[in-house]
C-alpha cells in the first residue's frame, strides 16, 4: 500500500477554479491571503501524510475498543497522540470564528483540508467533522451561555461534539424516537434513552464530549414537529467552564463494522442510572429539527467530501500498484513490463482521475457557495448562492460517495488477485468507503430531496438556470477549440434539461419518486461534466508546454468522451414513471 501525499497542487487549481479569489475578496476574509492559504495546505498536508496517515491501517486492523466494565472506549494507538498534536498545532480551529478562538478562514478552505485529512485517515477525521458540525448547530441556535461556555473548547478540540438523531426504531424516520426530556426545578432537563450509530459517542480524546441528543419533552406533538434539541455534556460544566462530575451518559457497546474500524460507533444510553442525564435545551422547544438540520445540512457535504477524499486515497494505491507490478512482456512504450502499460488498467485509471477531478471542484464549488451565502455584502447574491448551494448539496452528497465505492472497488480490480487480500491495504479503502453512501441521509433520500424540495426552488428556476450556464460552457468549449468536447456536452444537458422538465411537470409524486435516483446521477454527471469543461478552458492555453496542464485536459476530454455520454441513457429511467417501480406487489418480490 502506497503512503499517502497529499495532493496539494491539485487541490490549489480546484479553489482557484471555483472562485477563491472572488471568496478571499469578501470583507469576512480580509486577514487571510492566497499565500497563507498555500503555507497552509502544504504543512497541514506534511502533518495529515506524516502523522495520521501511517495511522490509518492501525486504526483498520485494531480499531477502537470497549471495556464493559467502565464503559470507557480506547481508541487505537497512536490516536491520542495524534489527536494532541493536531489540537496543539491549532489545526482544527483554522476555519472556526474568531469570537470562539477560531481563524476565521473560508469554509472553501476547510473542505480542502477535510479531503487531506480524511485522505490520509478517514477513522480519525470523522471525529472532527461531527466536531465541527456541533460547532455550527451551536453557533446557530445555541443561547449566548452555551456558546460562551462550550465553543470555544470544541472549537480548538480541546472538546469534541456527536449528534444523536437515531434511535433503533427511528432511522430515517426521525419521527418516531421515543428518547424523553423531562423539566427539571433548576431549569435543566432530564434525558432518558437510548441512541445508536453514535460516531465517537466516546473515546480516549478529549477531557468532555458535548453530546447534541434529540427528544421529545412531555406532551410534544407526535412526528418531527414535536422533537427538541438537548445539550448533554458527558462531564457537567461549571459556570466558570471547568469539568466537574460525570453525567449519566454511558457508552454500552460500540458495532462491529465492516469498515472505518478506527471510528467508534457507539450505542448511548442516557439516564441509564435512573436519574436523567443532565442536559440544556439548545433553541426552543420542538424545534430541534431546525437546529440538527444545520448540523447535518453541514456534515452531508463533508460526507460528499468523504466519498473525494476515499476515491483520491484508493487512486494512490492503484497508481503506485501499477507503475510497480511486472507482467510478463512490454505492451506499451515507456511502460516496461508494468501493468500500467495494459490498455484497461489505463481505462480504470483514467476514469478514477477524472471523476475524481470533477468530484473536487463540485464540493469546492459547494463550499464556496456557501461562503458566498454566508459572508457576501448583496442580499441578492447571498440568496442566490444559498440556493445554489442547496442545490448543489444533494449532488456533492450523493454522487461522491456513490463514486467513491465505485472507485474504491476499481482500485481492488487494478492490483487483481492481491487487491482481495487484506495485507495489500487497498481492501480497506473499499471497506471505508461503503458507509458514505449510508449515513448522514442515504443516497436515495438526497434524491428525493433533490426532486422534492429543490427542483421546485422558485418554480424551478434555479435548476433552469444552471442549465443555461452550462450551455454557455458549450460555447465557450467551440470557442476555444473543443468542438467534440461542447457536442456531447450539448447532449447531456439537453437530455438532462428534458428530465428535469418532466419531473417538474408531474402532480403524481410517485413518478417523480420513481425516477429521483437516476436524476440526481444524471444531473450529477452533467454538472461534473460542466465542471471539466470549465478546467479544459483553463488548462488549455497551456497544454503544450505544461505536462500539468496537458494531464488536465487530457483527463477532462476522457471523461466527456467516456464517461459524460451516460447521461442520455439515464433520461428512459427518469421518465419511466412509477409504473415500473411499483408494479410488484410487496410479497412478489419473495422467491418462488
Amino acid at each position: 500500500m502506497a503512503d499517502y501525499r497529499a495532493p496539494v497542487h491539485d487541490i490549489r487549481f480546484a479553489l482557484d477554479l471555483v472562485g477563491l479569489g472572488e471568496v478571499l475578496a469578501l470583507p469576512a476574509f480580509d486577514h487571510v491571503d492566497a499565500s497563507s492559504i498555500d503555507d497552509l495546505l502544504d504543512e497541514f498536508g506534511r502533518f495529515c501524510a506524516e502523522v495520521l496517515g501511517p495511522l490509518d491501517r492501525v486504526g483498520d486492523t485494531i480499531g477502537a475498543r470497549l471495556d464493559p466494565a467502565t464503559g470507557e472506549v480506547t481508541t487505537a494507538p497512536g490516536f491520542v497522540d495524534a489527536y494532541r498534536r493536531y489540537v496543539e498545532a491549532g489545526w482544527g480551529s483554522v476555519p472556526g470564528d474568531p469570537a470562539h478562538g477560531g481563524g476565521g478562514f473560508p469554509w472553501l478552505v476547510a473542505m480542502a483540508m477535510q479531503e487531506i485529512q480524511t485522505s490520509a485517515n478517514m477513522g480519525f477525521s470523522v471525529c472532527t467533522l461531527l466536531t465541527q458540525g456541533a460547532i455550527d448547530a451551536l453557533g446557530h441556535h445555541g443561547s449566548e451561555i452555551q456558546q460562551e461556555t462550550y465553543l470555544g473548547k470544541m472549537t480548538s478540540g480541546e472538546w469534541t461534539g456527536t449528534m444523536n438523531l437515531t434511535e433503533p426504531d427511528a432511522g430515517t424516520d426521525v419521527g418516531a424516537l421515543r428518547t424523553r426530556a423531562v423539566p427539571a426545578a433548576d431549569g435543566t432537563w432530564r434525558i432518558f434513552g437510548q441512541k445508536i450509530f453514535i460516531t465517537y459517542g466516546e473515546q480516549d480524546l478529549t477531557e468532555n464530549i458535548v453530546h447534541l441528543v434529540l427528544a421529545r419533552t412531555p406532551d410534544a406533538p407526535a412526528g418531527t414537529k414535536g422533537i427538541s434539541l438537548f445539550l448533554v455534556p458527558k462531564f457537567l460544566v461549571d459556570a466558570d467552564g471547568r469539568v466537574g462530575a460525570r453525567n449519566d451518559v454511558r457508552c454500552a457497546s460500540i458495532e462491529h463494522k465492516l469498515g472505518l474500524h478506527g471510528s467508534p460507533t457507539c450505542v448511548m444510553l442516557y439516564g441509564d442510572a435512573g436519574e436523567g442525564a443532565v442536559g440544556e435545551l439548545v433553541g426552543e422547544v420542538n424545534a430541534g429539527m431546525r437546529a440538527m438540520f444545520t448540523m447535518m445540512n453541514n456534515a452531508r457535504l463533508s460526507v460528499g467530501v468523504q466519498g473525494l477524499s476515499v476515491a483520491e486515497r484508493a487512486y494512490q494505491d492503484a497508481v503506485a500498484y501499477a507503475l510497480e507490478r511486472v507482467q510478463s512482456r512490454v505492451v506499451a512504450e515507456n511502460a516496461g513490463k508494468t501493468i500500467i502499460g495494459h490498455a484497461d488498467v489505463r481505462r480504470m485509471l483514467l476514469t478514477m482521475r477524472s471523476s475524481i477531478e470533477a468530484m473536487r471542484i463540485l464540493c469546492f464549488l459547494n463550499a464556496a457557495e456557501l461562503d458566498r451565502a454566508r459572508h457576501h455584502t448583496d442580499d441578492q447574491v447571498r440568496a442566490r448562492a444559498q440556493e445554489r448551494a442547496d442545490l448543489l448539496t444533494p449532488l456533492s452528497k450523493a454522487w461522491c460517495t456513490d463514486l467513491g465505492v465505485e472507485i474504491a472497488s476499481q482500485a481492488v480490480q487494478v492490483f487483481g488477485g492481491m487487491g482481495y487480500v487484506e495485507e495489500t491495504g487497498v481492501a480497506q479503502r473499499l471497506r471505508d468507503a461503503r458507509i458514505t453512501p449510508i449515513y448522514e441521509g442515504t443516497n436515495g433520500i438526497q434524491a428525493l430531496d433533490l426532486v422534492g424540495r429543490k427542483l421546485p426552488m422558485r418554480a424551478g428556476a434555479a435548476v433552469r438556470e444552471l442549465l443555461t450556464e452550462m450551455d454557455g460552457a458549450a460555447e465557450a468549449l467551440v470557442a476555444g477549440g473543443l468542438s467534440d468536447f461542447a457536442d456531447v456536452l450539448r447532449v447531456a444537458v439537453a437530455a438532462t434539461r428534458e428530465a428535469t422538465e418532466w419531473l417538474l411537470s408531474r402532480t403524481d409524486p410517485l413518478d417523480a419518486m420513481a425516477g429521483a435516483t437516476p436524476y440526481l446521477r444524471m444531473l450529477a454527471t452533467t454538472v461534473g461534466g460542466w465542471l471539466l469543461a470549465r478546467q479544459a478552458l483553463a488548462v488549455r492555453p497551456a497544454a503544450d508546454t505544461d505536462p500539468g496542464a496537458e494531464a488536465r485536459l487530457v483527463t477532462a476530454q476522457w471523461f466527456a468522451a467516456q464517461v459524460l455520454p451516460s447521461v442520455a441513457a439515464l433520461l428512459g429511467p427518469v421518465t419511466a414513471g412509477r409504473g415500473p417501480v411499483f408494479a410488484l406487489a410487496p410479497e412478489q418480490f419473495v422467491g418462488r
